[in-house]
Formats: C-alpha cells, sequence, structure tokens
C-alpha cells in the first residue's frame, strides 16, 4: 500500500492543475481537465462502477456494497486543483527516507531550506519518510494527497472484500481554491447521505466548523498627470488605494490571529497613478461578526465614494461560503463515526475550526453534511509544502475504517 500511495500522489502533483480566479469557465484551466481524466481510467482500472467526468471535470464513481445490510451511502471528496498563491508547474517532488529532525535543504543552487527554526513542527516527524518540494513550486499536497488517498482506501477495499461496507460515492472536483469547488456539484446525483472531504493537515485534525467567507475586489480610478504639472490636477489612485487599506485593522489579519479570531487579508494589489486594484478575503466564524466585517468595508467604501466620486471607487463583494458547523450540528454523529475510526487506529482526534473552506462548507449547505478529515501535509499553498508519507497512510486507514464502522452501525 506504501509504495502505491507514494507512486499515485507524485503522478498527480507532476500535472499542473493551478487554477485561475479570472477565468471564469469551469474548470478555470485545462490541467484540471487532464488530471480528472486520467483519475477516471484509475477508477474504472480498480473495477469502481458508474465512473463518469462531465464537461466541468467533476469526477464521480462508486465502490458497490458487498452487505446485504441496509446502510446509508457515504461519500468521500478531494479537490483536483491547487492553489492560486505559488506556481504548481513543474513540481518536482522529492524523497526524504527516515527523515532525521534536522533542516532539510529543499534546493542547494537556490540556499533553500526548510528549517526546524521557521518550522518547528519539523522535528516531530523524525523517522517519517517526507515528501518535499525542490524549493521552486509548491508540492500540491492540497490536495492531490486526498486524492491519492482516497484512491489507495478504494484498491484496498476491492482487495478486501472480507470487510464489509455499504455503497460508497468518491468524488473530485475542481477549482476549490478559488471557491468554485461544489458550484457545479450535482448533490442529487452523487446521492450520499453524506460525506467526508479528505482535505486537512497534519495527523488527526477532524473538522466540522469553517469560516464564514466574502471576497473582496476594489478598483481605484484615478487622474494621471506630468509630475512636472501635476498640482492640483493629480489624483492617484494608488495612494487612494494604501489610503483605504490602513483604514483597515493592522492586527486583523492573518499573521496576527488564529483559533476563532477572524480577519480581513490582502491577497493582491495592483497600483498606477490612473488605476488601481485592491483584492482582499473576508473571514470569521461568527456570522453577526462576519456581517459586522463586511458592513465596515462597505463604510469604508461609500466613505471614500464621496470624497473622490462614487464612479472612482466601485466596490464588488460576494459572500463565498459559510460556517457549515450549523449544518452538520444536527448530524453530529458523522463527526463521531470519524471520531470513533480514529480512536480504533490508536489516533488522537484534533477537533478544532477550519481557519479555511473546503468543498464542505459549501456542500454542507446544499444539502450534504461534509466534514473534513486530515491528508498529513503541512505548510499548504507554498514552497516549504511537505507531506509525510506515514500519515498519509494513517488517512487511508482512516478512511477504510469508517467505511467499516458506518456498516457495522447501520
Amino acid at each position: 500500500m506504501r509504495e502505491e500511495l507514494i507512486e499515485r500522489f507524485i503522478s498527480y502533483v507532476k500535472i499542473d492543475t493551478q487554477s485561475n480566479e479570472d477565468n471564469d469557465h469551469c474548470p478555470s484551466t485545462p490541467g484540471q481537465m487532464d488530471l480528472a481524466r486520467k483519475l477516471v481510467e484509475e477508477l474504472q482500472a480498480l473495477g469502481l462502477t458508474e465512473v463518469a467526468v462531465d464537461e466541468h471535470a467533476y469526477v464521480m464513481a462508486t465502490l458497490p456494497a458487498n452487505t446485504d445490510k441496509e446502510v446509508p451511502t457515504i461519500g468521500f471528496l478531494a479537490h483536483l486543483d491547487t492553489a492560486t498563491d505559488f506556481t504548481g508547474k513543474g513540481v518536482n517532488p522529492q524523497i526524504v527516507e527516515n527523515y532525521d529532525g534536522k533542516d532539510i535543504v529543499l534546493n542547494k543552487a537556490l540556499n533553500i531550506v526548510l528549517s526546524t527554526e521557521s518550522f518547528p513542527e519539523l522535528p516531530h516527524y523524525k523517522g517519517h519518510t517526507l515528501i518535499t518540494t525542490d524549493g521552486t513550486t509548491l508540492l500540491g499536497a492540497d490536495n492531490k494527497s486526498g486524492i491519492a488517498e482516497i484512491m489507495t482506501a478504494m484498491a484496498y477495499l476491492l482487495e478486501h472484500p472480507e470487510i464489509k461496507h455499504g455503497k460508497i460515492r468518491v468524488a473530485f472536483t475542481p477549482d476549490e481554491e478559488i471557491g468554485r469547488g461544489p458550484h457545479k456539484f450535482d448533490v442529487a446525483r452523487f446521492g450520499a447521505s453524506h460525506a467526508y472531504t479528505v482535505d486537512g493537515g497534519p495527523l488527526g485534525e477532524l473538522e466540522y466548523e469553517s469560516f464564514n467567507a466574502a471576497g473582496v475586489k476594489i478598483s481605484f480610478k484615478g487622474v494621471n498627470v506630468h509630475p512636472g504639472t501635476a498640482k492640483g490636477k493629480m489624483i492617484h489612485s494608488a495612494k487612494i488605494a494604501m489610503a483605504f487599506h490602513h483604514r483597515l485593522p493592522s492586527g486583523e489579519a492573518p499573521e496576527f490571529t488564529d483559533g476563532y479570531e477572524g480577519f480581513y487579508h490582502l491577497i493582491s494589489m495592483q497600483g498606477t497613478a490612473e488605476h488601481s486594484k485592491l483584492q482582499y478575503i473576508i473571514r470569521d466564524f461568527d456570522r453577526e461578526s462576519f456581517e459586522k466585517r463586511k458592513a465596515y468595508v462597505t463604510a469604508i467604501v461609500e466613505e471614500f465614494q464621496s470624497t473622490y466620486g462614487a464612479e472612482n471607487i466601485v466596490l464588488d463583494m460576494k459572500d463565498q461560503y459559510y460556517n457549515m458547523r450549523e449544518k452538520i450540528e444536527p448530524v453530529r454523529h458523522i463527526v463521531g463515526v470519524a471520531e470513533e475510526a480514529m480512536n480504533n487506529l490508536g489516533i488522537t482526534p484534533v477537533i478544532r475550526p477550519i481557519r479555511g473552506g473546503t468543498d464542505g462548507s459549501q456542500l454542507s449547505y446544499m444539502g450534504l453534511p461534509t466534514p473534513n478529515i486530515f491528508t498529513g501535509g503541512e505548510n499548504f499553498h507554498g514552497k516549504f509544502e511537505y507531506a509525510s508519507v506515514d500519515d498519509m497512510l494513517k488517512a487511508v486507514q482512516v478512511i477504510v475504517e469508517i467505511a467499516k464502522l458506518t456498516e457495522q452501525k447501520a
């Protein structure tokens, strides 16, 4: 199983599936469809049924039940795309066998080092097999580790018919990283009573709370005039944008918050004297606080519009997803099954809120309650991303154990 898992994972991360927020098509990049088609071939080769991919790169398949009991249909999901924050092109994964607990040189030529000083959790992985980047790309463990784990778990269940389980549905979705993962997902066709995204981080993570989330784009229009004759004429849009940003609470940003604390996060900025643009995400676990954050941004925009003209300051703010706890609490037993599965395997469940979102955030509001379980990865979305093969194997075991427990409890 170990070698199979590694082989699958490495083959997936080498396909560039970075999503693109500026493309309205689904999938937003062609590499996602390339991976989707590859997974269809692998699912068919494994022997799953009802294997299909649609024009939007949503992959679905079925592992038929092997029990006579009436068992709820459960699902496991992971997403095809990788984050927009850092390049996913030309991923060159490196395998570190029997990690010694010390700094890992990712790229000697560029002096890029995965250091224990910057990442103090690293020594906890001493003795593990780690898969890292070469320091020039992200790895793609978010979420190709989840894909590899689901595929490996399905293969294991097929090879071990003595493990009784009900009908299991699997799905792989596009464009999760840009908030569109479930937008074209057919919950009725998927046909599961509930599901689990395999999209978490370190060993034991079990999450059923997520942020409430909004995306914000603010455009600023100025007037550019030759600097030698600009007095009284130039209106510098980039300076107006900077002034706007400084109106947000400086301590309420990702680098200063954790736990249940929300934030405003500047994703990108572009600016000249004539045209500028700020892009933010707003996050908060509490719905009332979330609405207050959005109202605060709106109020600042309106203030700036009164000074510079409504046509020159344009706000585009859209909700992306909501805290899935509201939809999962009524069926909290599905979290309990995952918790029991981990305990059975000697894994300590770490139940805490997701400081982010998964497809499950939206799917739960679409009628498919979907908690999230760990994948064994760390430092997602950047060049210091890595995954523990040992913990990835444990994620495979958790998927199998959830399937087994669901049948036993039916």
